[in-house]
């Protein structure tokens, strides 16, 4: 249930109070004008499905990139184990440095590491390993093993990018402000569309419910713009992408 809360937070509560403030001086002053609604649509509407639309794309692309990350690594790990020439001892070494990548790369994105050196450190190992055991793995098998770290390397790179470049953060905060203003452009024209013998709370109601609606999709937004914090129903699993499972 905490979970299904999570999308309820301070902006819910001030915009409740916006709708429920507005909607009181609206009804003692009544004040009212004809407004056409269409433009609230446009203005607020739009805007936060492209945001959504937007973020819900950065996760599957961020999926589609964690799981490259993970088969490669786990191709690279069969090329080392599998290598004759190469020692046991080498090659538990070389599947604790990729296990190192892996570790570096989900403590990034969680946020429990600031910068990106002990990532790239461990993505350096790799081909230090290699020219340090090029006699027991081969020309052959080296070059296999460089060509499938092209893919851990590329799966890296746009799951950082994806996780440092969000979508236009001034569109969500052009959506954000119109959701603020949304009770006082709505709620006199509510009461202009409303029957004259309409209960006041009727006005408080609809205002509520629909500056509640809005500010929930911007926080499902909001939810959504971070898929890797572990926070949000939607957000990835990322421990099925550690390598090895």
């Amino acid at each position: 249930m905490k979970k299904y809360l999570q999308i309820i937070n301070i902006r819910t509560f001030q915009v409740l109070l916006i709708c429920l403030g507005t909607s009181f001086l609206v009804i003692h002053y009544e004040i009212k004008y004809n407004f056409d609604l269409t433009v609230i649509s446009i203005a607020i509407i739009f805007p936060l499905v492209f945001t959504i639309r937007a973020a819900f794309r950065r996760r599957e692309k961020a999926l589609e990139h964690l799981s490259r990350f993970k088969s490669s690594l786990q191709t690279v790990n069969n090329c080392f184990q599998r290598c004759k020439k190469l020692p046991d001892t080498q090659k538990e070494v070389a599947k604790a440095r990729l296990l190192q990548i892996s570790d570096s790369l989900m403590d990034y994105v969680t946020h429990k590491v600031d910068n990106q050196g002990a990532l790239k450190s461990s993505l350096d190992a790799i081909p230090a390993f290699i020219m340090e055991n090029k006699e027991g793995l081969g020309s052959s098998e080296a070059f296999k093993v460089y060509r499938f770290f092209k893919e851990v390397y590329s799966s890296v790179e746009n799951t950082v990018a994806i996780y440092t470049h969000r979508t236009p953060i001034s569109l969500r905060a052009y959506c954000q402000i119109f959701i603020y203003f949304f009770p006082i452009i709505y709620t006199p024209a509510l009461l202009h569309r409303l029957d004259n013998n309409s209960p006041d709370w009727v006005v408080y109601s609809l205002s509520t419910i629909t500056g509640f609606i809005l500010i929930s999709l911007f926080n499902v937004q909001d939810q959504m713009e971070h898929p890797f914090d572990q926070q949000g129903l939607d957000d990835i699993r990322l421990e099925q992408f550690r390598f090895p499972v």
